[in-house]
């Protein structure tokens, strides 16, 4: 292919029929790459729903003949999933199944002569095989062009997932970080998830005549639902926090200043940092006593360029598990309304009215805030704490936040309608004591069973008496 006729779209890949040499097994049958395998594991139904697309379609080309398994490789396969499944997607969605098909896709190939490194191979897959080029996004380096034709030459079938023993290498391979190590859970589910949906979009297409996976015992750990304990904040300690961010950076380029409403709000309000880069002016009312009220109608979370369909860095989406358009009214307590008033006094409000936002009024990245709430959180906490999970993350505020307002008392359905969760999740996640909230209940029991020390006075009428007399007798 000539890298000047190259517009931004992967290379289509290559499909020669019968391209790979049989495998030779131990007894020196051989099986052609796998095909064997799948022609006994139900590819008569795929055929048949082939034969049937075939004879429907106008203009097929004559002289189709009868087909045995189908001959797509895996890489063509995916590519084509992938595109068929961009439009409309958040930009996040898209993101983690080019992660999760390059995986697959990684443990798809054989070991053929000119395989590049790890590196350029996921690079390549990464940026360009799985994805739909969008504005100004430029033409495919040379390097990743190559690495591409290799891959389509290297690629198995997609049929030769119905050989149970390659089905659990490639499940097996979801468990895996680059460095070897053990994947997170929700990583595992995430990448399990998109398998089993390209391989269910698979069997709709007729190149399968049935999912590989469903003879496959292999399972995912179940992850952790509740919240860890150990990450949230008390009230003291969040606020000490949020002071020790206004120290971070220079006053004049007020580095830590500028995010100080932004970490507000996702404790007073409970809001998640996507949702909190969104909040503007507008959509909120700041009294000057009392409470406030948000009415949070978006998000911006951060997905990247490549991945975008206006070519930013964030994408633009409605609220989390709720339908487009609808809205989630919050109420700010006092002290949130006025810092976030004294934020719109020193800083003012970007050209689109949002609160949050940098020097040059770009949104503000992950980047930016986990950076300076990491050297915040250094900043407040004791040397024997910056050690532990507490408040690690901006999105633990969101954590302490919720934990505050079970602990206080408040009604967990009121709870739950500002939270954007459901009343189950928000009690099975978010139910979590306080930091130090063990300490206050355990001096109330103490006080409780401090006021039993001494022996009751007997309340039975003339008993005194009767044991007086008793004893002179």
């Amino acid at each position: 292919m000539d890298p000047n006729e190259y517009h931004g779209a992967a290379p289509e890949p290559e499909q020669p029929a019968n391209r790979y040499p049989a495998q030779p097994h131990g007894d020196g049958r051989t099986d052609g790459g796998g095909s064997a395998v799948a022609g006994l594991a139900g590819e008569f139904g795929a055929e048949l729903v082939r034969a049937i697309r075939v004879g429907l379609a106008e203009g097929s080309r004559a002289g189709h003949g009868a087909r045995g398994p189908s001959q797509l490789s895996w890489y063509a396969f995916a590519a084509e999933y992938a595109r068929a499944h961009w439009p409309g997607r958040a930009a996040k969605t898209r993101d983690e199944v080019s992660d999760a098909l390059t995986t697959v896709t990684v443990a798809m190939l054989w070991d053929l002569p000119g395989r590049p490194n790890d590196k350029l191979l996921r690079r390549a897959l990464r940026q360009w095989a799985f994805v739909v080029p969008g504005p100004g996004q430029g033409e495919m380096p040379t390097e990743d062009r190559l690495v591409l034709q290799w891959v389509a030459k290297a690629s198995r079938l997609l049929v030769d997932l119905h050989d149970p023993v390659l089905a659990r290498e490639v499940l097996e391979s979801l468990r895996r970080k680059l460095d070897g190590g053990e994947a997170a859970v929700e990583t595992m589910r995430r990448k399990r998830k998109v398998l089993v949906h390209a391989l269910h979009y698979g069997v709709e297409r007729g190149e399968l005549g049935s999912h590989p996976l469903a003879r496959i015992r292999w399972r995912v750990p179940k992850p952790a639902v509740a919240v860890d304990p150990r990450v949230v904040a008390n009230p003291h300690q969040a606020r000490s926090l949020l002071d020790a961010v206004s120290y971070v950076g220079g006053y004049r380029r007020a580095r830590g200043r500028r995010l100080v409403g932004f970490f507000a709000g996702t404790y007073y309000a409970g809001l998640r940092p996507e949702e909190a880069v969104a909040v503007a002016l507008p959509d909120c009312r700041l009294p000057t006593t009392g409470w406030g009220r948000l009415v949070l109608h978006r998000a911006r979370p951060q997905a990247g360029k490549r991945w975008t369909d206006t070519g930013q860095f964030h994408d633009e989406r409605g609220l989390k598990n709720r339908p487009p358009g609808e809205t989630r009214v919050v109420p700010l307590p006092p002290h949130l309304v006025a810092l976030w008033r004294e934020h719109v006094t020193t800083f003012g409000t970007a050209d689109d009215g949002r609160l949050f936002f940098t020097e040059q009024g770009r949104i503000i990245s992950y980047t930016t805030y986990h950076r300076v709430w990491h050297e915040g959180r250094h900043l407040a906490l004791p040397p024997a704490l910056t050690e532990t999970p507490l408040a690690k993350r901006p999105y633990d505020l969101r954590h302490s936040a919720l934990s505050t307002w079970l602990c206080a008392g408040a009604d967990p359905a009121e709870v739950a309608e500002p939270a954007g969760n459901r009343v189950g999740v928000l009690l099975s996640r978010y139910a979590r004591c306080l930091y130090d909230r063990q300490s206050i209940n355990n001096q109330r029991i103490e006080g409780l069973l401090s006021a039993y020390e001494q022996p009751p006075e007997s309340d039975e009428p003339g008993m005194d008496e009767a044991v007086s007399s008793g004893s002179s007798r």
